[in-house]
């Protein structure tokens, strides 16, 4: 069973920086792509960024965050980071990293969340 733990949240004012960590445990940890996601008060949840775990670096962001936030993965620790600059208000969210095993699979492993509140 895989497990995936989040880390690294807290309180910022906006204009601040946060990283996000995302550690994966169990099984054979070999994901074909690691995702963030986050969910507002209210709101439904939301693609944040992605990138590819092996055979090079596939990285994909939502554009409300291009520019401002950088995803990137240290394979020997099985963890996936997602540093957060130039952060807003409206980026407050529980956000949440979830892993898939395939191209055509859904992301079907997530970690519990962590908030990020962003004051103004």
């Amino acid at each position: 069973q895989v497990q995936l733990v989040e880390s690294g949240g807290g309180l910022v004012q906006a204009g601040g920086s946060l990283r996000l960590s995302c550690a994966g445990s169990g099984r054979t940890f070999s994901p074909y792509r690691m995702g963030w996601f986050r969910q507002a008060p209210g709101k439904e949840r939301e693609f944040v960024a992605a990138i590819r775990w092996s055979g090079g670096s596939s990285i994909s962001y939502a554009d409300s965050v291009k520019g401002r936030f950088t995803i990137s993965r240290d394979n020997a620790k099985n963890t996936v980071y997602l540093q957060m600059n130039s952060l807003k208000p409206e980026d407050t969210a529980v956000y949440y990293c979830a892993a898939k095993w395939s191209i055509t699979a859904d992301y079907n492993y997530w970690g519990q969340g962590t908030q990020v509140t962003v004051s103004s």
